[in-house]
C-alpha cells in the first residue's frame, strides 16, 4: 500500500513539473515576443547608416555614434533639460499635493467633506479632450503659453481624482490614535500630516510618484499644445519633431532617441515593481 501512495506521489509531483516546466516556457516564448520590438529598437540604434538603409534588421557591425549625435546634434540635451525640470517638479508636487487633498478627506471632519470627494470622485468621468480647450483659453488668457506653468501648475492640485482616491483609502487604514496623540501634543494639522501621515503612505506615495514620471516623461500632446518656442520643446515633441515632421536625424539616432525614452521608465518599473504592486494592494485591502 506504502509504494502505491508512493508512487502516486512521485507520479503527481513528475506531472506538477512538467506542467510548471510549460508554463514557465509558454510565459518565456511570449516575453520573447514582446520583447522584441524594443530588442530590435536597441541594435538598430547601433547599427551603421549604411547597413539601415541596406533594410538590414540585424547589425553585423555596432556603433555608438547615434548616441553621440543624440546629444550633440539638434539641441537634444537642451530638450531633455526642458524635460528633466517638468518630471522633477511633477513627481515632487503630484505625491504631496494629492496627499494633502486626501488627508483632509481621510482624516478631518468638516461638512460637506462626503459631497465635495463624491464630486471630486465624478471628475473621473469628464474625459481630458473635453477639458482642453477651456484649459487652453484659461492659461492663455493669463499669459502661460509658452512657459512650463500649464504643465506644472496643475499637479499641485492633486494631479488627478484616482491619486488622491488611492491615497484617502490607504489613510482609512491608519490608526486614528496616531493622529490623537499628536494632537494632545499640540500638533497642528499640517505637522500631523507631514510627519505622521505621509511617512505611513510611502507606498502610495511612490506609486504616485512614478506615475507622475510616466506622465510626464512621455507626454507629447500637452507641450506641442502650449509651447511654440523649438527652443523649449520637451524630448518627446524634440524627437518627432526632428525624426518624423522635419526627417533632419539619421536612423541610428532616431532609434537611439527612441531607446533613451523607453529605459528610464522601464527601468523604474523593473527596480520598484514589487513596491508598487504591494503598495496598490495594500491600499486595497486596508481601504
Amino acid at each position: 500500500m506504502e509504494n502505491v501512495m508512493d508512487e502516486r506521489n512521485r507520479s503527481a509531483r513528475r506531472r506538477q513539473i512538467v506542467i510548471r516546466t510549460l508554463q514557465y516556457l509558454l510565459l518565456t516564448v511570449i516575453a520573447l515576443i514582446l520583447c522584441f520590438p524594443f530588442l530590435l529598437m536597441v541594435l538598430q540604434s547601433v547599427m551603421p547608416e549604411s547597413q539601415f538603409q541596406a533594410g538590414q534588421i540585424f547589425p553585423t557591425a555596432f556603433t555608438g555614434l547615434g548616441y553621440v549625435k543624440l546629444f550633440t546634434e539638434n539641441n537634444y540635451l537642451t530638450y531633455f533639460l526642458n524635460t528633466l525640470v517638468i518630471v522633477v517638479f511633477n513627481v515632487i508636487a503630484m505625491p504631496l499635493a494629492s496627499s494633502f487633498c486626501a488627508y483632509s478627506f481621510a482624516r478631518l471632519q468638516w461638512k460637506g467633506k462626503e459631497l465635495v470627494f463624491a464630486c471630486v470622485l465624478s471628475t473621473l468621468m469628464i474625459p481630458g479632450v473635453v477639458t482642453q480647450i477651456p484649459l487652453f483659453l484659461m492659461f492663455s488668457s493669463w499669459g502661460w503659453t509658452n512657459t512650463p506653468w500649464p504643465l506644472t501648475v496643475p499637479t499641485l492640485f492633486g494631479g488627478g481624482a484616482i491619486n488622491i482616491f488611492l491615497f484617502r483609502q490607504f489613510m482609512r487604514g491608519i490608526p486614528m490614535e496616531l493622529e490623537e496623540a499628536a494632537k494632545m501634543d499640540g500638533a497642528n494639522v499640517f505637522r500631523r500630516w507631514f510627519s505622521i501621515t505621509l511617512p505611513l503612505c510611502v507606498p502610495i506615495l511612490l506609486f504616485v510618484a512614478v506615475g507622475a514620471f510616466g506622465s510626464s516623461w512621455g507626454d507629447y500632446f500637452q507641450p506641442l499644445f502650449y509651447y511654440t518656442d523649438p527652443e523649449k520643446y520637451t524630448l518627446a515633441v524634440a524627437v518627432y519633431k526632428v525624426t518624423v515632421l522635419d526627417g533632419v536625424a539619421e536612423n541610428s539616432v532616431v532609434m537611439a532617441a527612441g531607446v533613451f525614452m523607453s529605459i528610464l521608465p522601464a527601468l523604474i518599473f523593473f527596480f520598484l515593481q514589487r513596491k508598487l504592486i504591494d503598495g496598490i494592494m495594500v491600499g486595497a485591502v486596508k481601504g
